[in-house]
């Protein structure tokens, strides 16, 4: 990440940021955030990252009063000049101060939230794709924590590192149905037989930004997708996986487990990345 950080209206040196120690965020995990790209020096797609942020921030009852979409992008946007952002990745964090916690000063202060974001170089993909394992970790779908992008993000690096302990780029999450879920920190596709497929977000899967991106250009591209409740039987018989997320865009799986794919310039995939290569232009 970049040194310097946004925090409450304040740029500031990431290593002299500071926040309440005791507060929701901090004891409890009480927080959500989105990671967003940047091209050409602008936020992308911040439009919809902003309404999925305040939409998990009132599901978990996250006083964001004073926080607007443009309030909040207009402070991204000065971090991303400040920082000489012209390719690269954002992250915009909503910290509670507050909640019916257990633990709790007794005067708690006017402001309820902290806003915090910060700026990083662009996530780099090999040009020979990724590769995928199976995490032994599952998703609990009746948590109230499911399809959220909290603070509570600890059992997707874990998956994300005991996969990288095996030298896998990503790995494949099932939830305690034994269902395909997504990968660690992006969502699924493949293709089989012309049709792509990727887990409904009954699953437990995160409505990432990029996902969207890519069922709209498939509908646009009259690409047969189908939204749908798979086991790993159906991801073993793919001709074709990539993963989607802000930080990787459409990145393609080359390797999975032991089997191996061909990213061919007639593919699905393919046509998939030109055409959300074609958004950002």
């Amino acid at each position: 990440m970049h040194p310097v950080i946004y925090l409450n209206k304040t740029m500031v040196e990431a290593t002299k940021a500071r926040v309440a120690p005791v507060s929701s965020a901090m004891l409890y995990g009480r927080g959500v955030f989105t990671t967003l790209a940047i091209y050409n020096a602008q936020p992308f797609l911040w439009s919809n990252h902003w309404q999925r942020l305040a939409a998990h921030a009132q599901r978990l009852d996250i006083d964001h009063t004073g926080c607007t979409e443009k309030s909040v992008g207009d402070a991204l946007r000065k971090l991303i000049a400040f920082n000489q952002v012209k390719e690269g990745r954002a992250r915009v964090i909503l910290l509670a101060r507050s909640g019916r916690d257990i633990w709790r000063t007794k005067t708690p202060g006017a402001k309820k939230t902290d806003l915090l974001i910060m700026t990083g170089d662009i996530q780099k993909v090999s040009q020979n794709g990724l590769s995928l394992a199976v995490s032994p970790y599952r998703v609990n779908t009746f948590s109230p924590l499911s399809g959220i992008k909290s603070l509570n993000y600890l059992d997707h690096v874990l998956s994300w590192e005991e996969a990288q302990s095996r030298d896998f780029d990503e790995a494949v999450v099932l939830n305690e149905r034994g269902e395909i879920v997504s990968a660690t920190t992006a969502n699924l596709f493949w293709a089989k037989d012309g049709t792509i497929h990727t887990p409904a977000l009954s699953t437990g899967a995160l409505a990432g930004i990029t996902r969207e991106c890519v069922i709209e250009i498939a509908n646009k591209h009259f690409i047969p997708l189908l939204e749908g409740i798979y086991e790993m039987a159906d991801l073993t018989d793919a001709d074709e996986i990539f993963l989607t997320s802000s930080s990787l865009g459409v990145a393609p799986v080359t390797t999975f487990d032991f089997r191996r794919y061909a990213v061919e310039a007639s593919s699905l995939t393919t046509t998939i990345r030109q055409a959300y290569a074609n958004l950002i232009l």
